[in-house]
């Protein structure tokens, strides 16, 4: 059955238009697919670069964020990465791709260890609540609290979000009070003052209209009187 002209170019269109909306999912769906290879590269504590296919893709750590490389503790997290995985072979589970086009994912060792839940274990991580709901993560982390380990040995850590924040603010010229913008970073909890529950800075009440006050560390907001976030669980 043969179609006019004008019908073979449209449907020629819509079979183009089709190859397109599909390819990128098909892309996608590959990318997140899991795969093993040696790890190359260490670009901090939560950024590696494991072979695949014969190239080099850069993974970023799901779930956990370690402090930045001018931050304390920032080369000792990404030696202790070092030290787990480089130059040896690791399982690649990808969960999404992020903005920067990096691989998102959970790393498995070769003796079955989750890379990622041993830098939270020894200290030199935070859960990123904001992107995580784990509560072995979470569990890891009060642990390391406890003990005092890593960045917890700091009475008063920044977390790697709020200090990036801080950094991008001064590129930008926004802060004129350096004073006023290292008081501001160095807040990690947020109460409200009505309702008197205190929230982690990536709680999505952190910033809301009654949290004006600001605590250093989990102790000082529970002596204040106030209680943890049911939802961030500081």
């Amino acid at each position: 059955m043969r179609f006019p002209k004008s019908q073979n170019h449209k449907l020629l269109f819509l079979i183009f238009l089709s190859l397109i909306l599909i390819s990128p999912s098909i892309s996608l769906s590959k990318n997140l697919s899991p795969w093993t290879g040696k790890v190359v590269g260490i670009s901090d504590g939560d950024t590696i670069t494991v072979m695949k296919e014969g190239r080099g893709v850069k993974v970023r750590l799901s779930e956990i964020d370690c402090p930045e490389s001018g931050q304390s503790f920032g080369a000792k997290a990404k030696r202790l990465t070092s030290d787990l995985c480089f130059g040896k072979e690791v399982t690649v589970k990808p969960t999404d791709i992020d903005r920067y086009s990096r691989v998102v994912a959970h790393v498995i060792l070769q003796d079955g260890t989750n890379l990622n839940e041993e830098i939270i274990k020894a200290g030199l991580a935070w859960q990123y609540k904001q992107y995580s709901t784990s509560s072995k993560l979470a569990k890891l982390e009060a642990a390391a609290r406890v003990d005092k380990i890593g960045i917890w040995s700091d009475p008063n850590p920044i977390p790697p979000w709020e200090w990036r924040h801080g950094q991008a603010n001064q590129k930008k010229g926004i802060v004129s009070n350096p004073s006023a913008a290292t008081t501001q970073v160095s807040a990690v909890y947020h109460g409200n003052v009505k309702s008197k529950v205190f929230h982690t800075s990536n709680c999505r009440y952190f910033s809301c209209k009654n949290c004006v006050a600001t605590f250093n560390n989990r102790d000082e907001s529970i002596n204040a009187g106030y209680r943890p976030c049911k939802i961030c669980t500081p």
